[in-house]
């Protein structure tokens, strides 16, 4: 990433049409770090191999970087020069050489977290994806592979940890300082490289693979944290566990290290045998972390670990290839997830994240296909298209060729290209040979951006009835036109006459723009599932009326299935009541109360499945959003539901909560379904609501329940609103994690003040730009709160703009996320179109912006 201040107006467009392979490859680094805050000195010594035919300069990258010296062989080299921000070195007619260049950085200034920089007294990198150059004059791309011996000094009282890659071979001490030397025996690109170096303590454990090799483990943390590392160190283990049963994937170094960091722009960083992560994915207890808070923690480490095959081992030969790597690592922690917990919950809540985050992407201007064409800044591209879509694209894959037959393409996939950089098509050809299945139309997945849809409809000819199945994919910007996409499709058919008939769970392929599919003889029309288990990632169009839907919730064999139809219920309910007619109202009340009455045995499904669909995805179901006519009908209708089911909701929560070290999925079902039961009654307006929920706050024993009863009480104007938000406050001040719920608990307030609490709250002294949690949980949770985000007199769209404004000169790729919510401004009426555009013109206007926001600005004004 570049300096705000030396960005070119206009970012330079970079296509995967015009890649090539590097001109010089790098067997070997080695990199030499005299470690300060302020000053770091870094050496260079990076031996070089040409691999053009013809004599050609290399080409180092650089970001921010002026190289104090030039070395080729040992001898101080004059023959380079500055292009840009580049180096570039002439070797002549070398064919091999070791080209040493020394730099020195201040990690203390680097705002941009992004290469190496200061958190909290550590100091720790960030390289991918891009990251790199900001260390050291590099090609830094990733089909430039090599092993690297990492040396380190500093200060051993500043200092006392110093972690890198791979194994540690040999340390000492020189005085008040002290040295580390780390090799990494495996080869991999510059954005896996890690280093960390401060005052950190260990929970260390270990892990015996399947071929009797014993790892050592190690969570390092700030001191007084080590107590809340032992869910993750459990997640790591079974994670370790799972690869080698499900994928026979086994750990390759004798050491695996993990570091929690504050201040960092993602989740955590796969570097390879030193896992960077935020602390937010590993620092759990009872008393801190809510249930999500636990999932998250494994399903980030299982994701982080398995990068060590799908993302390390085998890595991407150029950036357009991310969802090599991200889309299959997130279908593999998905699949872990769900075997830890509960199969059908897990779904619910991948595709309810889908829904909220990469559909409205597929329908907007930033939409792009899994494997893009183009970008002016990669960091834009870590989307929920390269991830969560990407997950779906793998998973289409493994549902139409079975689990053994999903193996061996993995296998062969793993085996073929294990050491080199690979592309998304390696993998394609990979399942398609090892599971032999014709790929061909399916690749279109790769190519194509936008949601498919499917028109449904049922014919009857004499009993015999069929399914005819319309498929259009949505133009987005550069695809005006598509072509059919091949899919699964998973689906059956049920006589609601209790005569029996049925057509089985059964998977068909769709291929055409137009396709007809048998289901059998009926009497009657029959209840139809489609798309069980989401099978694919598209919109259906299907007429089922209250009836049908009521039916298939109460009786469908397949759980994700019948949360759908309930789900499908409650909204046509919705967009007919916002669009001024009259919905089912009782059809809804008496599905959720059927559904309620499994709670005993399945408080996980039932607490997922009686959830009312959230204000942004009714929204997403119109052709113009009218937030406020959303907010009121939704509020109604969960106001009628609370009523009209009081005493079953006080049921719940008249129960003992589960104690909250009790993590099985049914204790956490309890906890979430309670957390709903609150909602709905708090919904109602009763009068004991506010006190009822200060009761639940006060008395729970963990953090889900106080935080489901603190957000419960956010919304509404109550004395115990404002003592319990004191309360959490002044006992969580110092706790940062969980003084960021207390941010966010505010900004996803229903209270019609909420914009002007969002911009006060971004006054309080422990409000700071600095931190992207922090940032995330404050102006993060405004966006996704549509009806104060979409406040009419756009004071929304200003506080989002303001903010991206002052961000940006300090922390680029954050700023830049803060921005497609803008871009969504085709979907409302004109007047909050005209606003919305006008924040995006400003952000525009300002001199000296970053790659990263000019290209997601430019492209959300296009709309």
């Amino acid at each position: 990433m570049t300096d705000a201040s030396s960005t070119p107006a206009i970012p330079v467009t970079i296509h995967r049409s015009d890649y090539r392979a590097p001109d010089w490859s790098i067997p070997d680094i080695a990199l030499d770090f005299a470690l300060g805050i302020d000053v770091t000195k870094v050496g260079a010594a990076l031996s070089v191999v040409r691999d053009a035919d013809a004599p050609v300069p290399l080409t180092l990258r650089g970001d921010g970087l002026t190289p104090a010296a030039v070395r080729v062989d040992g001898e101080v080299w004059n023959d380079w020069r500055m292009d840009g921000s580049d180096l570039i070195v002439d070797l002549g007619e070398r064919t091999a050489a070791t080209v040493e260049v020394d730099t020195v950085i201040d990690p203390a200034s680097n705002t941009q977290l992004s290469g190496l920089y200061a958190s909290g007294g550590l100091l720790c990198t960030q390289c991918e994806a891009e990251g790199f150059r900001r260390i050291t004059f590099h090609p830094d791309r990733p089909d430039v592979l090599s092993r690297y011996k990492v040396r380190m000094q500093g200060d051993k009282t500043a200092f006392p940890i110093l972690l890198s890659n791979g194994n540690c071979v040999d340390q000492g001490e020189e005085g008040s300082d002290h040295w580390a030397l780390w090799e990494d025996p495996w080869p991999k690109p510059s954005y896996l490289f890690a280093l960390v170096a401060g005052d950190l303590v260990v929970n260390k454990d270990s892990f015996t693979t399947m071929s009797g090799r014993e790892v050592e483990l190690g969570i390092w943390v700030r001191g007084g944290d080590q107590d809340r590392t032992g869910h993750a160190m459990q997640a790591l283990k079974d994670s370790m566990a799972w690869d080698e049963r499900v994928y026979g994937r086994e750990y390759d170094l004798d050491l695996f290290n993990i570091v929690a960091v504050s201040d960092f722009n993602m989740g955590a960083m796969e570097n390879k045998g030193l896992n960077i992560f935020n602390t937010r994915y590993i620092l759990a207890d009872p008393d801190t972390a809510t249930d999500i808070d636990y999932d998250g923690v494994e399903g980030v480490v299982a994701h982080e670990y398995f990068h060590n095959w799908s993302g390390n081992r085998v890595t991407c030969r150029d950036w357009f290839q991310l969802s090599l790597k991200e889309g299959f690592t997130v279908f593999r922690d998905q699949n872990f997830s769900a075997d830890m917990g509960s199969p059908p919950v897990k779904r619910i809540e991948d595709v309810r994240l889908l829904r909220a985050a990469q559909f409205p992407e597929d329908a907007g201007p930033l939409a792009h296909p899994i494997r893009p064409d183009s970008f002016q800044e990669i960091s834009n591209f870590y989307t929920a298209t390269i991830y969560n879509k990407g997950a779906e694209i793998i998973r289409m894959m493994a549902t139409m060729v079975g689990p053994d037959r999903f193996r061996k393409g993995t296998d062969l996939y793993f085996d073929r290209h294990d050491g080199e950089a690979a592309t998304c098509e390696d993998f394609v050809r990979a399942i398609e040979e090892g599971a032999g299945i014709d790929l061909a139309q399916f690749r279109r997945w790769y190519e194509q951006a936008g949601t498919p849809r499917l028109k449904l409809s049922l014919t009857d000819e004499a009993g015999h009835w069929s399914l005819d199945i319309v498929q259009t994919v949505p133009p987005t910007p550069g695809q005006p036109e598509k072509a059919p996409m091949m899919m699964p499709l998973r689906l059956a058919a049920f006589a609601m006459d209790g005569s029996g008939d049925a057509l089985a769970d059964t998977l068909v392929t769709v291929t055409g723009a137009t396709q007809r599919i048998a289901l059998g003889k009926f009497a009657a029309r029959p209840a139809l599932s489609v798309n069980r288990g989401f099978s694919a990632p598209i919109i259906v169009d299907f007429e089922r009326g209250p009836g049908e839907l009521a039916w298939l919730a109460a009786h469908d064999d397949d759980p994700f299935a019948r949360y759908e139809a309930l789900q499908q219920l409650m909204l046509d309910t919705l967009v007919a009541a916002v669009s001024g007619k009259t919905g089912d109202t009782r059809a809804v009340i008496d599905a959720v109360g059927r559904t309620l009455a499994g709670a005993a045995s399945d408080p996980a499904f039932v607490a997922e499945a009686v959830l009312l669909p959230s204000e942004a995805f009714i929204g997403d179901q119109m052709v113009t959003v009218d937030p406020d006519a959303i907010r009121r009908e939704r509020l109604a209708l969960q106001a009628a539901i609370g009523t009209a089911l009081e005493s079953e909701w006080r049921a719940i929560l008249a129960g003992s909560a589960p104690p909250a070290t009790d993590l099985s999925s049914k204790a956490k079902g309890g906890r979430r379904l309670r957390g709903v039961a609150l909602a709905y009654l708090a919904a109602t307006g009763t009068d004991d609501a506010p006190a009822l929920a200060f009761g639940i706050f006060s008395d729970a024993d963990g953090m889900t329940e106080r935080q489901a009863a603190l957000a419960t009480l956010a919304h509404g104007d109550s004395d115990e609103r404002v003592a319990a938000l004191d309360i959490f406050y002044q006992r969580y001040r110092d706790n940062p994690l969980v003084l960021d719920k207390w941010f966010q608990v505010q900004a996803w307030s229903l209270r019609g003040d909420t914009v002007d609490a969002v911009k006060a709250l971004a006054q309080h002294p422990d409000f700071t730009l600095a931190n992207p949690n922090r940032v995330r949980s404050l102006y993060g949770a405004l966006t996704g709160n549509q009806a104060a985000f979409h406040q009419a007199d756009g004071k929304g769209y200003k506080l989002i703009a303001d903010l991206v404004i002052a961000l940006d000169p300090k922390n680029p790729q954050t700023s830049a996320k803060m921005i497609p919510p803008l871009g969504r401004w085709k979907r409302f009426d004109e007047g909050r179109q005209a606003l919305m555009k006008a924040e995006l013109e400003r952000i525009l206007a300002q001199p000296g912006l970053s790659r990263d926001v000019t290209e997601q600005a430019s492209k959300s004004l296009l709309g």
